[in-house]
């Protein structure tokens, strides 16, 4: 069984940061592409950012690049988001995935709220 468990989120002030957290079992995590996507209020999921099981290979939705930074650790089975100079439209609910349309496998998200 697929589980992925988000952490990590929480209440920050716009220019901060925060560190998710993405605890993976259940599937071959060193051999997959991983996924952030998130849901901001009202709106539908969107993809933030990607990485190749080779941990070098990134990719990032172009209102993240040089803000966020996506990392995984395969030994932890665990993968990161870094964020930084946040803004209140990054307020959402941020989820793990793996990648298929839609994102089905995914967890149940850590919110992240940017506001002053």
């Amino acid at each position: 069984e697929i589980q992925l468990v988000e952490s990590g989120g929480g209440l920050v002030q716009p220019g901060g940061s925060l560190r998710l957290s993405c605890t993976a079992s259940g599937f071959a995590f060193g051999s997959i592409n991983m996924n952030w996507v998130r849901q901001p209020p009202g709106k539908g999921l969107e993809w933030v950012a990607g990485i190749a099981p080779d941990g070098v290979r990134t990719w990032y939705m172009r209102s993240a690049e040089g803000r966020f930074t996506i990392s995984r650790d395969n030994a932890k089975n665990t993968l990161y988001l870094e964020l930084s100079d946040l803004r209140p439209q990054d307020t959402a609910m941020y989820y793990c995935a793996l990648p298929g349309p839609g994102w089905p496998d995914r967890g149940l998200g850590t919110q992240v709220t940017v506001s002053s």
